[in-house]
């Protein structure tokens, strides 16, 4: 099958727009507000209005207050949860639409139990674990340390650019790749020529 692509921390609807042209299933919302990618929810539910059938959305949390995070579907009514703190699978599951759990790919990560653990979840999203950062380093990690079989679909995530997407989807084989910081221009604005170069390596890799 072919690698499913997810731009993450759209801010604006030109942006989430070209992705959507070039390619991208996925654009993704980051609402954590100590972020340089945050989008408040108003301005990703306008984003999210404005967008053509069949792209999934997907809503980013960070260890948010469960209120919280259901006073924000409801005014972004997301397809997807994406959890990248310390949330536990019971929490993650409270909310009713599906989510994916990252992974933050530090030294002590057991895939497999994290595969066990939230076994209802979407997938696992692999990213590099960097000392006070949630996503958005820019930082990879040791592609080698993923399995080559684990019972939940992976997602890879962490410092993927254009120069080395083609390098780690042959290598990983990924169901998906989720980009952010990789393909833009400055901090939550994205570099149009980046994201369709990023993508067209995604393609050549899955040939």
């Amino acid at each position: 099958m072919a690698t499913a692509i997810k731009i993450c921390g759209i801010t604006r609807l030109e942006d989430a727009l070209f992705a959507i042209r070039a390619g991208a299933h996925a654009i993704g919302f980051v609402f954590y507000a100590p972020s340089p990618r945050y989008v408040t929810p108003a301005a990703a539910g306008a984003i999210l209005r404005a967008l053509p059938p069949f792209v999934t959305t997907v809503g980013l949390f960070v260890d948010a207050p469960p209120d919280e995070v259901r006073t924000i579907i409801a005014q972004v009514p997301v397809q997807l949860l994406q959890f990248h703190g310390a949330e536990t699978p019971a929490y993650c599951r409270q909310f009713g639409p599906p989510y994916m759990k990252a992974v933050r790919m530090g030294p002590e990560v057991d895939l497999l139990q994290y595969a066990r653990d939230y076994e209802d979840a979407r997938a696992l999203l692999l990213d590099a674990h960097v000392e006070g950062l949630h996503g958005g380093s820019g930082t990879s990690f040791d592609w080698s340390r993923v399995p080559g079989e684990l019972p939940i679909p992976v997602i890879l995530s962490g410092g993927l650019t254009v120069e080395n997407i083609g390098d780690a989807v042959r290598r990983v084989r990924p169901s998906a790749v989720d980009v952010s910081s990789g393909v833009e221009s400055s901090r939550g604005v994205k570099d149009p020529a980046k994201i369709a170069a990023f993508i067209a390596g995604v393609r050549n890799a899955d040939v």
